[in-house]
């Protein structure tokens, strides 16, 4: 069917007022304007009643009123109301306004993401952030739980999670290892709960493998940290921890080159930069717990070398950590030359020091895949377990993971099948 402009049914042209005309006379042979008696044709065979026009006596053929004819023949489809054809209209660019809607926040491009919005921790009561409030309230000297120091970082919005929690990002100027780069932070959405309105959190700082630069993969919700943290609480295994997510590395490692979460002699110092600025940002912006009962770390491969160092190191400090899939040695290469400082980066130096001293308790929760592409990390792992594990103030666990290879996506699902509540269940939080 073919339809004409607007939407009308095409109809052949006809001039105004004229209609197709029958051959001349009729099926009688008689001329039009010649019937008897000026009776229609029709009543000689149908009888009077229906060969008589309507209203009245027939009229030939050609002499009919001017407009009769019109009368009697169906209305032609009318045009679509104007209303309608607005109605479309406004129906169309409100589908294409959604849809273009759609596309600006998959591709995250304002107004319709939120992501680069300011976020503030704060809980002052006067809208100035958690470090500029928390610094000058006074809080009991006996309390567990740390007030925010200040000075408030500029916290951006990453992401925000399907429970309203945002994964915000800030770019630190550390003021004692002197390197400057971004962290990434998220607190549960316990923090914002009334009921612990006046209560410390417990800290995890979560280091990724490989380069580890420019952006630390914990942050990305696809692995499902956050929402994992989230869970393991609600089933009693887990405290409801602050994420700290900084880059582990200065650069990136595109000629295999990393630097051990460590203070090696003429690189950029990462091991103050994870184990002092880092805590010092979570510090001031965030309700911590003051003692090393509401510090942990976690990481895999690299970054649980790196975090099982710093607790080894610095016991004071962290009593925690999970180390998925971890190296057990320093071996980047940038130690050459610098076998002193090297060795004081040993994780099993530090572990047998540690037990000689009677140092303070710290608790390593390994998580090993059985199919590591490393095929000496399952075994060296086991040999750490058994050399210095649940000796003096060393104490350990280990999970290996059935057909476990060497990435995050299996080490998340598996830190609730034992390691979270591992460490949890020595630390301490919510406190007040």
């Amino acid at each position: 069917m073919s339809y004409a402009p607007e939407g009308q049914q095409h109809q052949p042209y006809r001039p105004e007022g004229q209609n197709p005309q029958p051959p001349y006379g009729d099926q009688y042979g008689r001329p039009y304007g010649q019937q008897p008696h000026g009776r229609s044709p029709y009543a000689e065979q149908y009888g009077e009643q229906y060969g008589e026009p309507y209203g009245g006596q027939s009229q030939p053929y050609g002499q009919q009123p001017q407009g009769q004819w019109e009368q009697e023949q169906p209305e032609p489809p009318r045009r679509r109301s104007r209303g309608r054809r607005w109605l479309i209209a406004g129906v169309s660019v409100l589908a294409l306004a959604g849809i273009a809607a759609g596309v600006m926040a998959y591709y995250e491009i304002p107004p319709f993401t939120d992501k680069g919005s300011a976020v503030s921790f704060g809980h002052d009561g006067a809208g100035k952030g958690s470090g500029q409030g928390g610094a000058g309230t006074q809080q009991p000297a006996n309390s567990k739980m740390l007030m925010p120091t200040g000075p408030a970082a500029d916290f951006k919005n990453s992401m925000t999670l399907a429970d309203g929690t945002h994964v915000a990002v800030t770019t630190l100027d550390g003021k004692k290892s002197g390197f400057k780069g971004k962290v990434w932070v998220w607190a549960p959405k316990e923090y914002n709960d009334p009921k612990y309105a006046k209560s410390g959190f417990p800290v995890m700082i979560a280091l990724p493998g490989g380069a580890g630069y420019p952006s630390n993969y914990w942050m990305g919700t696809d692995l499902g940290l956050q929402t994992s943290i989230s869970k393991w609480y609600a089933e009693g295994k887990s405290k409801p921890f602050l994420l700290a997510m900084p880059v582990l590395n200065p650069g990136p490692d595109d000629k295999g080159v990393y630097w051990d979460g460590s203070d090696i002699p003429g690189q950029p110092k990462m091991g103050t930069w994870l184990t002092e600025d880092v805590p010092d940002l979570m510090k001031a912006n965030f309700r911590t717990v003051k003692s090393r009962d509401g510090w942990a770390f976690m990481g895999s491969s690299t970054g649980g070398f790196a975090g099982m160092k710093a607790v080894l190191k610095h016991p004071d400090k962290f009593k925690a950590v999970i180390a998925s899939g971890p190296d057990i040695v320093p071996d980047s290469s940038l130690w050459k030359g610098h076998d002193k400082e090297k060795a004081e980066n040993n994780p099993e130096l530090l572990a047998k020091q540690l037990i000689d001293t009677k140092g303070p308790d710290v608790y390593i929760a390994f998580q090993v895949g059985d199919n590591e592409s490393n095929k000496k990390t399952l075994p060296d792992v086991q040999k750490f377990v058994a050399t210095f594990g649940n000796k003096g103030p060393v104490h350990t666990s280990l999970r290996v993971i059935p057909g476990g290879q060497h990435n995050a996506k299996t080490y998340v699902p598996n830190m609730g099948e034992g390691p979270i509540e591992y460490i949890s269940k020595v630390m301490e939080g919510p406190v007040e």
